[in-house]
């Protein structure tokens, strides 16, 4: 079930509730407030953001022939 919901972040509880909300973010998405929801050409959402990043690690530690997986055995 998906909930709709307005916060003010003008208070402190709702500054509080939002903070919450944010350490979820595999379970939460964050829907932007503004009139347009088109992204301004060089900006991204934060999910593509961490997928930007998650990917250019993979590719960097692939690149030099590490894990992407803790290794507690590393020299």
């Amino acid at each position: 079930m998906i909930h709709t919901v307005k916060i003010s972040d003008d208070t402190p509880n709702g500054k509080r509730i939002i903070e919450d909300l944010r350490n979820n973010y595999k379970e939460v998405e964050f829907i932007s407030s503004t009139v347009s929801s088109i992204i301004p050409e060089g900006y991204m959402t934060a999910n593509d953001f961490r997928k930007n990043v998650k990917s250019k690690i993979q590719k960097h530690y692939q690149e030099n022939g590490k894990s992407t997986r803790w290794n507690l055995n590393t020299q």
